[in-house]
Formats: structure tokens, sequence, C-alpha cells
């Protein structure tokens, strides 16, 4: 009897169930982000933005991307998606988001920046990590974003030499090839201190011809001019020796200072023991 009573009242609340809901009982509150127009939409993301909110940022300019597929408004969120998932630190999503946007928009007005922000984030993601190297094989570093960052604004400055950010992008690079060089002469310096003198000759040799301007091109020398010597190759290491004197009369290989645990090997590894 009790479910014999209690069963027409479910069948009419689930009856008024949709009356209910039209009247306004049920109703969600709306995204603000799925009813605003494009302009609005894009001033509240913008706004996120500038407030360093990025994680809303992120959601307004995905949103605004996903209804509106098409326009400036559009175009400018990529770029402005871009920058907060970079300052969000999520490199690889601002990646991502860059390379979409020079595939989609080859020949648009800001595409420089593009090139300068997918280079920017490289730059970021690895630009400190080589002043942490601790007591470990320095074979095993890496460099890889290192090198596409370094390749990413040599190729901004190769398709826009005007831009208004070649400027920044060349004073990166020198500053990124004297990482490039710095991790090489390291890996040299490896090699020299356990007897592998053929690979510790050739790092160098790799410095000088790949990293020319770099701050390491003299103990490049100097590490080719020693490992020659420790390989016996007398006319190698004079001939070395002879270049080194000509670019840096004063560099302490030439007085039998170099390197030494507490000179350069701790500058290149200041984690390293003696």
């Amino acid at each position: 009897m009790t479910v014999n009573r209690t069963l027409p009242r479910v069948v009419l609340i689930l009856l008024l169930l949709p009356v209910l809901a039209g009247c306004g009982w049920f109703k969600a509150k709306k995204d603000p982000a799925e009813i605003l127009p494009v302009d609005q939409l894009y001033s509240k993301s913008r706004e996120a933005l500038d407030d360093g909110n990025y994680g809303r940022a992120m959601r307004l300019y995905q949103r605004l991307i996903a209804r509106f597929p098409f326009g400036p408004e559009t175009e400018q969120a990529q770029l402005d998606l871009a920058y907060s998932q970079y300052k969000a630190g999520r490199p690889e999503d601002a990646v991502s988001t860059l390379n979409r946007f020079i595939r989609t928009f080859p020949t648009h007005k800001h595409i420089d920046y593009a090139y300068y922000l997918k280079a920017l984030v490289n730059f970021q993601k690895e630009n400190i990590l080589m002043e942490r190297i601790a007591r470990l094989d320095m074979t095993s570093r890496e460099m890889t974003g290192t090198t596409q960052s370094f390749n990413d604004f040599a190729d901004l400055i190769r398709r826009y030499p005007a831009s208004r950010y070649a400027a920044d992008a060349r004073q990166r690079m020198v500053h990124l090839r004297n990482l490039l060089a710095r991790h090489e002469l390291g890996v040299g310096l490896y090699y020299l201190r356990r007897g592998a003198y053929v690979a510790a000759a050739k790092r160098g040799q790799f410095v000088i011809e790949n990293y020319p301007q770099s701050m390491y091109t003299d103990d490049a020398l100097a590490l080719m001019a020693q490992s020659y010597t420790k390989l016996g190759e007398d006319k190698l290491a004079a001939d070395t020796k002879r270049i080194l004197v000509a670019n840096d009369p004063e560099h302490p290989w030439l007085s039998g200072n170099w390197p030494k645990s507490k000179s350069i090997w701790r500058q290149l590894n200041p984690f390293a023991g003696d």
C-alpha cells in the first residue's frame, strides 16, 4: 500500500520537472564566456592577463578561440594565449600554440613576435639549468632546449632582420652561444681529466668551429693544446699553442696553470670536487 501511494507522487514530480525548469527553478548560472560577444570576451581575457591571472586568462582565451574561430580578436587571442601559457609555466603548451599560429597565419602583422616568443620560451626553460650541474658526468647533460632557443632566435633574425625584437634576439644569442661553448668545454675537460685525450681535443675543436665568437675560444685552444701534448702530437700541440699565444699571450695554460680544479674547472662546474 505504501508503494502505491508514493508512486503517483513520483510520477507527478517527473511530469512537473520540465515545467519547473522552464520557469527558471533549475536554471544553472551560465558562464559569461558562453554569452559575451567576441569584443567583450577578448576584453575580459586581456584584463585577466594584465592582472597576472594567467589561469583565468588561458581559460577565457581558449573559450574565445573555440566560440569565434575566425577574426582579428581570435588571431590576437592565440598570441595572448601563448604568452599566458608561458607565464603560467607551461612552456610545451606555449610552443604548441605558437607553432599552430605560425602555420595558420604566416603573414600576420605580428608573426615576428610569434617567432620571438617561441625562442624566449625555450630560452627561459633552459637558461638557468646550466648553472646547476652537480657531481655528474657532464656528457649526460643535454642542451636541447638551449640549442633550440639559439636556433629560434637565429631564425627570427634571418626572417625579420628589421624586427623590433631582433636586437634583443642578438643579445640573447650571445649569451646562449657562451652557454653552449661553456658546456662543450666542460665536457672536454671531463674527458681530459679522465685521459680521453682524443675526445677532449675534438670537443675543443668543436667549440672553435661552431662558437668562434664565444668567450671560451682561447680555453678551447688550450684544451686542444693540452690534449695534443698528452697524445704526443708535438706538431699539432705547437701549432695550437702558437695560435693561442697570438690570441691571448697571458692565458694561464701558457704558464702551466690551466686547467686547475679551483680555476677553470670550478668556474665551469661550481659543484665539482677537487
